[in-house]
Parts: C-alpha cells; structure tokens; sequence
C-alpha cells in the first residue's frame, strides 16, 4: 500500500492516458532502464493543451495513477495533482511545444545510452537492428552552456535536443531520440507507450554498439540500413499486422 497521499481522478484528463502514462513508467525498471527513481515518461493531450507525467521522486512500486501530475502545455503550471511533477517536466514541455508529432516522451539514465552522453558520442548505426528504428546515429547535443544552466535549465535541456535537430518535425519522426551531453536519453513517439519501446531499443543498441565497436566495426552498406528503415516505415512499410494492434 502507497504511504503517499492520493486524491480523487480528475475528469479533465482522460482515463485511458493517465493509465497509458502509469503503465509506461512502471516499465522503466522492469526494462532495466533505471536505477531508483531514476526515469519518468509523459503523455500529451492537446487537445486539451496539457501533458501527464510522473510525480518527483516517487519510488516505482508506490507509483499509482492518481499520484501522476497533470501539467498545461502552454507554460508549465500544475493544473491537476498534489505533488510536484518531475524535474525534467520542463524538458518534456519543451519538445512537446517544439514537435507536434511527439504525443509521449520518455528519459531515463539507462547504462549504455549515458555512456555515450557521458563520451558525448552519438551512438552509431552499425548494423540493422539500429537501423529498424531510427533513420541515422542517435545523435549527441553541445554542452549546456553556463547561462542555459543557470536559468531555466530544465526547458534548455529541450532546447539543445531542439536545436540539434534543427527544429524539424521530420526529423524528430525520423529519429526518436536523442542524448543530451553528459546527462543521457530522451526519446518520443506518437504515444507515451512508443516513447517508453524508443528507450528500450536506444538502450539496446547503445549496448550492441559498445560490443560491436570494442570489436572493431566497420561500416554497414548504405543500401542495407535504408531497406531495414523502409520496410517499417513510411508509405511503402510492410512490417507487422496493424489490425491485430
């Protein structure tokens, strides 16, 4: 039982993404993707101009639904709950207000993928399984300078993850992902849950890369990795059975 203090559901957020929300964060550790408290996932409603995400420093096995935090998309204050919502929440706000695509955004501290960050290294694409999912190397930000850090360095964080995409919607579609230097991952997709299986697969392959490159890895053909992105994405993907969801 939650020693933490709960309240009613609020009928402003709809039900099906607060427990979309919950679920995805109570898969962080049962992926091995975070150490204590160490990760959060969000899911945005726009309709409604606000985003749902995990309270600060609430231990995974107490997490319920009423203890998530529901923030407005316009600037930043709690409309719902009674805990503060996660540190990195500004962050989330801010690839939310940069990317329309995005409907969800994970971070999580998870080994590999930190280890690149921490190396300030992308993480390359070295073979198909990277390929499956983003369209080139998860990329690396600059360093926050100390302005960025000093004032608002939470919406910041987003911001450097913003610029190194250049601010394309495309592009975030293109490569779900990103690592801010010296911190670690963030990922996004069109629902909190495919944000969250973004995470899993950015932490996997930052793992087969460290193995392939302690190896000595060369480059896979062009060609290869394109066809691997293709078949499951855009017009002519053929990978799957959407109607069995």
């Amino acid at each position: 039982m939650s020693t933490i203090g709960v309240r009613p559901l609020p009928s402003a957020v709809p039900p099906r993404l607060r427990r979309e929300v919950l679920e995805a964060n109570l898969r962080i550790p049962e992926a091995g993707l975070a150490t204590l408290t160490w990760g959060n996932v969000s899911g945005v409603d726009r309709d409604a101009g606000v985003f749902v995400i995990k309270p600060s420093g609430v231990p995974y096995d107490e997490l319920t639904a009423e203890h998530l935090v529901v923030v407005a998309l316009e600037d930043g204050r709690v409309v719902e709950g009674d805990l503060r919502p996660s540190t990195d929440t500004e962050t989330h706000r801010s690839l939310y207000l940069a990317f329309p695509s995005i409907g969800g955004v994970t971070h999580t501290h998870s080994p590999y993928a930190v280890a690149f960050a921490q190396a300030r290294r992308p993480i390359p694409v070295l073979g198909t399984t990277h390929a499956d999912t983003f369209n080139g190397p998860v990329p690396v930000t600059a360093d926050l300078t100390p302005e960025q850090c000093e004032c608002d360095y939470e919406f910041n964080t987003g911001q450097v993850i913003v610029d190194l995409l250049g601010g394309s919607d495309q592009r975030a579609v293109e490569v779900p992902g990103a690592l801010v230097s010296c911190h670690g991952p963030f990922t996004w997709g069109p629902t909190a849950t495919k944000s969250l299986e973004h995470a899993v697969i950015c932490e996997a392959v930052a793992e087969m890369a460290v193995h392939t490159l302690a190896l000595g890895a060369g480059n896979p053909p062009q060609h290869l990795l394109d066809r691997h992105y293709t078949r499951k994405h855009g017009p002519g993907a053929y990978y799957g059975n959407p109607a069995m969801g």
